[in-house]
């Protein structure tokens, strides 16, 4: 069952030149929507799909070429091995939240529903944004809230949440708000409570860290010629994906051989950045903020 159609689909599956009988990997199967584009060009091939919410099994293809795993793509490289596989032709990942996830109002990931503070993708492993807002020190909460919400004022922000935390436990996505209602603008409370959302669920998932395990891991089993296409929705994560590509760091250190040419594992297929087009968002206004980078390995 195909719930939506992801942003930046067909520049996507267009960008990895499918080959007929190769090995594809969708690290980020959701709905499906990548992977059922995958299968309607591949013939003998094979394509795997690593999703860590287990709700998203229910919309796995029937297919003899498909192979559902519900794991987090930071195993990437185990689970391929395990079924034998050393080496694939293509992999794509589209980064973030699921709308699905989005919109359903129990999973703590949108401040547009009262819910309890969760955040998890996979909800059966891990720390929820609750813990974090409750539990954190307060130099890690300055942290998270300047890292991945590149806020200004963290200092007092965490001192907000700290001291709201301290009369009552925040357990909620509306006392989250509450607990830091003094530092929202009003024209832009959309945006700055998008900025705090994500900060967490970012902690929560872990999703930096095992977003640059993955692409190493990707790296190291992509065939030469084999591409790898990843689209982000806000500039953390795009900034990774960025540099990997462009240096094979994720500091963005370019380095040069003994000839002075830039040493990358890859060569850039779009050398800038891939945006939605104005019809695509007119249709689909989350697909706004989608980035989509493809890369070939040398």
């Amino acid at each position: 069952m195909l719930y939506h159609v992801p942003a930046l689909l067909n520049e996507c599956i267009d960008g990895l030149g499918i080959q007929p009988d190769g090995i594809y990997v969708d690290v980020t199967f959701g709905g499906g929507g990548h992977s059922y584009e995958i299968l309607k060009r591949l013939d003998r091939g094979k394509l795997f799909a690593f999703d860590q919410d287990a709700k998203a099994e229910k919309n796995k293809p029937v297919d003899d070429r498909f192979l559902f795993i519900n794991q987090n793509f930071r195993f990437l490289r185990n689970n391929l091995r395990y079924y034998g596989v050393e080496s694939i032709n293509g992999l794509v990942a589209d980064l973030g939240v699921s709308f699905r996830q989005f919109d359903d109002p129990v999973r703590g990931f949108s401040y547009r529903f009262e819910s309890t503070l969760d955040m998890r993708m996979n909800q059966g492993a891990g720390k929820t944004a609750a813990d974090i807002v409750n539990n954190y020190p307060h130099e890690r909460l300055k942290k998270v809230l300047g890292e991945y919400g590149e806020f200004r004022n963290v200092g007092a922000m965490a001192s907000a949440i700290i001291e709201y935390r301290s009369a009552s436990p925040i357990k909620t996505t509306g006392e989250l708000v509450e607990s830091v209602r003094k530092f929202i603008p009003e024209r832009a409370e959309n945006k700055y409570l998008s900025r705090l959302f994500q900060a967490l669920r970012i902690e929560v998932n872990r999703e930096i860290e095992f977003l640059k395990e993955m692409l190493l891991q990707a790296t190291e089993m992509l065939v030469k010629g084999g591409r790898i296409a990843v689209i982000s929705y806000h500039s953390i994560e795009d900034r990774v994906v960025k540099n990997f590509f462009r240096t094979g760091n994720f500091e963005g250190n370019e380095k040069k051989d003994f000839y002075g040419n830039p040493e990358s594992p890859y060569v850039l297929v779009n050398r800038k950045v891939i945006s939605p087009s104005e019809e695509e968002v007119s249709r689909n206004r989350r697909a706004r903020s989608a980035r989509l980078r493809i890369a070939e390995k040398n």
